[in-house]
């Protein structure tokens, strides 16, 4: 990918889009922000060629109208000694010179436009590089609140579904319990209507604390459910 259109994709980029579309926004932003610090010594590096080139221009430019000065005044020196043709000369070589000039000067227009942009994407690439590292301090506090709050849920609904469980097989327990005394009172004798009701009403009890039991893990499901 050329310095052009990496720049152009790094200033128009909307970092925020990006990172809500990454798996990873803490190591996608890294990467960015080595991208944008990489392309930034490019331009920079780009730039000073040109202001180089600038520079070699401008000492030529000088040169040149140096010799221009130099030819025009050896043909005023000529005119004084009456040697037309040697001023004559001279004016043909100051010309020579000043059209060189003039197509020197010509080049300066595309290295000012050039340092122009150049300064114009150097402002824009700090700028985002700046938006991209408080991105990053952003994320990575954010990443390590909820790191830490993650870990005290896990612990905290782990703790709750172990207790759950514990008590229900307590409560299993205390049904096998119930029915091995029901099954050991009915050995050897006929169940009278008192034991019936009173087997019945400990049975009632047992599977409304059941049914109590169940409801409760259902509603601490859900709520684990809607906080993912």
């Amino acid at each position: 990918m050329g310095i052009f259109t990496r720049l152009s994709d790094i200033v128009n980029s909307n970092i925020n889009h990006i990172l809500d579309k990454a798996e990873d926004p803490a190591k996608m932003i890294r990467l960015m922000i080595q991208e944008m610090e990489d392309t930034l010594v490019e331009v920079r590096s780009s730039a000073a060629r040109v202001i180089a080139d600038r520079k070699e221009l401008e000492r030529n430019l000088t040169r040149l109208q140096a010799a221009q000065d130099e030819w025009y005044a050896k043909a005023e020196l000529a005119l004084s000694k009456d040697r037309e043709d040697l001023a004559n000369g001279a004016l043909v070589e100051r010309a020579k010179l000043a059209e060189m000039a003039e197509r020197l000067e010509n080049d300066r227009e595309p290295l000012e436009e050039a340092l122009t942009k150049y300064e114009s994407d150097i402002i824009s690439l700090e700028a985002k590089i700046k938006e991209a590292k408080a991105k990053q301090k952003s994320l990575i506090e954010r990443q390590r609140s909820a790191s830490s709050q993650l870990r005290v849920r896990q612990k905290l609904y782990d703790n709750r579904i172990d207790d759950v469980m514990t008590r229900f097989g307590q409560v299993e327990r205390r049904v096998e319990e119930t029915e091995s005394r029901v099954e050991a009172a009915d050995m050897g004798r006929e169940k009278t209507l008192h034991d019936e009701f009173a087997d019945l009403e400990a049975q009632q009890k047992v599977a409304d604390e059941l049914a109590e039991l169940k409801a409760k893990m259902a509603k601490g499901k859900e709520s684990k459910e809607d906080k993912k």
